[in-house]
């Protein structure tokens, strides 16, 4: 056995799996896309079977390429999209209905209603979450009400729940292992963070049977052994953890204040509260960024809408950029003298504003605005949101207050461009730090699998071995930063104003 170890990355848009070696070292990558399924305004689903079949392909192309034998892999490692329900079936194993992916807003009016009827608080205090359709267990719940005989048939123990992990470590155990690890049990709503349990107050409500839900395991565990058919021997599956926590844990994000921030189409931020799981006063949420031997490691996260999909609304929606990399020429180019805020509140704005029904808009255009200014604007609002969210965090976690060499870790497509790295650590107020390795989701997943099959070493020894590729310290004096983030705030406010008259 030469130690290499499978890490399935299976996200919202496609499957992939990346072989590395024991040094944790990128060998061969293999991605397929999924369809994408929209059955109504505001639902998404996803066909579990897709699910199923481009990861295990993407698997084998994977060990293909990176010319693995089935005696070479140690171990495998999971990250998967957050909150996307499945429900299975317990002896033929395939899914009652698509899964519902953690975008879909189907069941806003239940849980409108429940906290009409005063449950939000219950709910956040036990799962440090909101009341809200993003999370599992209101999909959960439409599943087993709007599918015939579907909440007879889990009262009978014979339906299965899972996040994706669950399920794919159900099809790749052969139905021997129902399983999840407490980071995607943290994001169910279902699952009380403080007590390492289900909880039963929570699934009462929601009329959830017990007998569905998988049993909770460390991110580093024992998850079973996969099929022999699927790679030809039996392989350990050994790490699982939800995609921004599998993230947290690949940037090496392991005391307490340190922090990451992942730029992609949105942006998700998790902050290392350690032992503590603080209540966030700011509509934050408190999760937990990994478990290992039993002992949760806390976090406060706070999730950005838009964040890269601001640089492709200026690509096909204004069409003033061919490319995404051409806004950091615009940018630069930008007049010094004018003070654009764009508010990219496309789909609503995420934290810790939470307003749904808000939508975009654009401050202090003048006779000169142009395309360079758009651009810079554009940019900037990916920054001025992250202040928003440490601003909120500092505020939720006193301990972290004074953290002034809190450095923020970064990974996703937009850290490719220099000018918004810079722009965010001078509005941070803090370094931001980019590492070498960005395929941090699947590096996370990697490593728990290795840890836990003694390939890799403890956290302590592993955060040694993270690389930095560049770090941005700030520039903007104080003075300058507040003024600017009091320019954004007022934007923000404005475009508030009428939805709260």
């Amino acid at each position: 056995m030469t130690g290499r170890i499978l890490a399935i990355d299976q996200g919202t848009t496609s499957s992939r799996a990346i072989l590395f070696d024991a040094a944790l070292t990128p060998l061969a990558t293999a991605q397929q896309e999924f369809r994408q399924i929209f059955p109504r305004s505001g639902w998404v689903e996803h066909d579990p079977e897709e699910i199923w079949s481009t990861t295990a392909a993407m698997c084998r192309s994977a060990m293909e390429t990176g010319g693995a034998r089935p005696e070479d892999l140690a171990a495998i490692g999971i990250t998967n999209q957050r909150e996307t329900v499945v429900v299975w079936d317990r002896e033929t194993g395939r899914a009652v209905h698509n899964a519902i992916v953690w975008q879909d807003r189907r069941t806003a009016e239940t849980c409108a209603r429940l906290k009409a009827e005063g449950r939000e608080a219950a709910v956040t205090a036990k799962t440090g979450l909101l009341l809200d359709p993003y999370f599992s267990a209101t999909k959960l719940a439409w599943i087993l009400d709007n599918v015939e005989g579907a909440r007879a048939k889990a009262r009978e123990g014979r339906l299965l729940f899972g996040t994706v992990d669950s399920f794919l470590i159900w099809r790749l155990t052969g139905g021997k292992v129902h399983a999840t690890d407490a980071t995607n049990a943290a994001r169910t709503m279902l699952y009380n963070i403080h007590e390492g349990r289900w909880d039963e107050e929570v699934l009462d409500m929601l009329g959830v049977p017990a007998a569905m839900l998988p049993e909770v395991r460390d991110s580093a565990d024992d998850f079973g052994e996969t099929r022999a058919d699927l790679f030809g021997r039996p392989v350990p599956i050994r790490g699982v953890a939800g995609d921004q926590q599998a993230a947290t844990v690949g940037q090496a994000c392991f005391e307490p204040g340190m922090m990451k921030s992942t730029y992609g189409t949105g942006c998700f931020a998790l902050l290392n509260t350690g032992s503590e799981a603080v209540a966030s006063k700011n509509r934050l949420l408190t999760t937990i960024a990994y478990q290992l031997a039993g002992r949760p490691v806390y976090a406060l996260e706070g999730s950005i809408f838009i964040a890269g999909a601001v640089v492709q609304w200026l690509r096909d929606g204004l069409k003033i950029i061919r490319e995404a990399s051409e806004t950091q020429a615009l940018a630069e180019a930008a007049d010094p003298e004018q003070r654009l805020y764009l508010v990219p509140a496309f789909t609503g704005l995420g934290a810790p504003w939470w307003a749904p029904d808000a939508r975009g808009a654009i401050f202090g255009i003048t006779r000169n605005t142009g395309p360079a200014e758009f651009a810079r604007a554009a940019l900037e609002s990916v920054a001025f949101q992250t202040q928003d969210l440490l601003e909120a965090m500092r505020a939720d976690w006193p301990a972290g207050s004074g953290a002034a060499e809190t450095v923020l870790r970064v990974d996703g497509g937009m850290t490719a461009s220099d000018w918004t790295m810079q722009a965010l650590a001078d509005q941070f107020g803090a370094p931001v730090d980019r590492p070498v390795v960005t395929e941090t989701t699947a590096l996370g997943a990697a490593y728990l699998a290795g840890l836990h099959a003694g390939l890799c070493p403890e956290p302590a020894e592993f955060a040694r071995s993270w690389a930095l590729e560049r770090r941005f310290e700030p520039r903007l004096d104080e003075a300058e930063r507040r003024r600017r983030h009091a320019g954004w705030r007022d934007a923000v406010r404005r475009l508030l104003a009428p939805a709260e008259a």
